[in-house]
């Protein structure tokens, strides 16, 4: 699989029309690789909740676009941002284990890669934080 402009314009396009304006695309060889590795568009008006991973790091890099990783403390104070863009100083970031965050879309057609150890689990209501 090549990670090209039009493998992003494909993505992006089933996220402008997805209700959720998101979509993502399982990047795994098989159902028995245990990894979580995808690329995710994000269309500005996308909603993520802050959350966190208990269990495994996150690493999140921007490939076409532009977004800002927010992270809190857990009473849901920001405490940083972190602008992403392609050719600038940051690209993108590491996330540790536990740490709330969430990701805003910033420019139409943003798509990100992202990855975790692990097999894939839904995020349980005790790790989303509402403000």
């Amino acid at each position: 699989m090549k990670l090209n402009n039009q493998l992003f314009d494909k993505v992006s396009a089933e996220a402008a029309t997805s209700p959720r304006k998101r979509m993502n695309l399982d990047m795994r060889n098989s159902a028995d690789d245990k990894s979580q590795r995808m690329l995710n568009a994000l269309e500005p008006e996308t909603v993520l909740p802050i959350h966190r991973h208990r269990a495994t790091s996150e690493t999140c890099i921007v490939l076409r676009g532009k977004a800002e990783e927010i992270f809190y403390d857990d009473l849901g104070n920001e405490t940083e941002r972190v602008m992403m863009q392609p050719g600038s100083d940051c690209c993108g970031v590491d996330i540790a284990a536990g740490r709330w965050h969430k990701i805003v879309s910033l420019e139409p057609g943003t798509v990100i890669f992202e990855a975790k150890d692990g097999p894939y689990e839904p995020t349980s209501p005790e790790d989303i934080l509402t403000v």
